[in-house]
């Protein structure tokens, strides 16, 4: 049997988060995108060592996809939306937590509150990787080779132009909406991804 439980965070939850955000930028001064993106996905890696929620489980899928958007060489983000991703990813290089990380079953839920928030900021950018992982999935399919063997051929740099220019018009129509116009955390989202250079597995 399974329960569905609601968080809602008020104004001051909000304020405290963003207080640790701001910290943790105080922390990653003078870190590289690289160790800013080892500290994330040490969070991964960690994290497969305990038993997680699938609330928790399905956000830590959402960091690696965050993490995936800056390392795949296909995708290729310019420097405006790398900054907008690498500022988001910032919060997992501080170790400190709410909530010890080792504790059985909440250890990682301040990380998949934080990461919640943070997609909610990125919801456009995620959505459209997500589309071109799975164009290029089905390209990887039609021509019989692995994803990882596509490279940046003409047809997918347009496709990739195509989803980064619907996005930003997206996020542009979007400005000034914040958190509140998210589906919540209640929406369900698949575990099942078409290929990208991901750090997260589960069984």
């Amino acid at each position: 049997m399974s329960i569905s439980l609601t968080i809602d965070l008020s104004d001051r939850d909000l304020e405290h988060f963003q207080k640790a955000m701001e910290a943790s930028r105080k922390a990653a001064e003078g870190k590289s995108a690289a160790e800013v993106v080892e500290a994330a996905g040490k969070l991964l890696a960690d994290a497969q060592k305990v038993h997680i929620p699938d609330f928790v489980r399905e956000r830590l899928l959402q960091l690696d996809d965050m993490i995936a958007m800056v390392r795949d060489e296909g995708w290729h983000m310019d420097d405006e939306d790398r900054a907008r991703v690498m500022s988001a990813l910032l919060y997992f290089i501080d170790p400190k937590d709410v909530i010890p990380d080792n504790v059985e079953v909440l250890g990682f839920l301040d990380d998949a509150i934080m990461i919640e928030l943070c997609v909610r900021e990125l919801r456009h950018e995620l959505d459209a990787y997500d589309d071109f992982c799975e164009y290029r999935a089905l390209e990887a399919t039609r021509r019989g080779v692995e994803p990882a063997g596509i490279g940046r051929t003409d047809w997918l740099d347009s496709r990739r132009d195509e989803l980064v220019g619907r996005m930003r018009s997206r996020r542009q129509r979007d400005v000034g909406i914040g958190y509140g116009s998210s589906s919540g955390y209640g929406a369900k989202r698949s575990y099942v991804r078409a290929w990208r250079p991901g750090m997260f597995t589960f069984k």
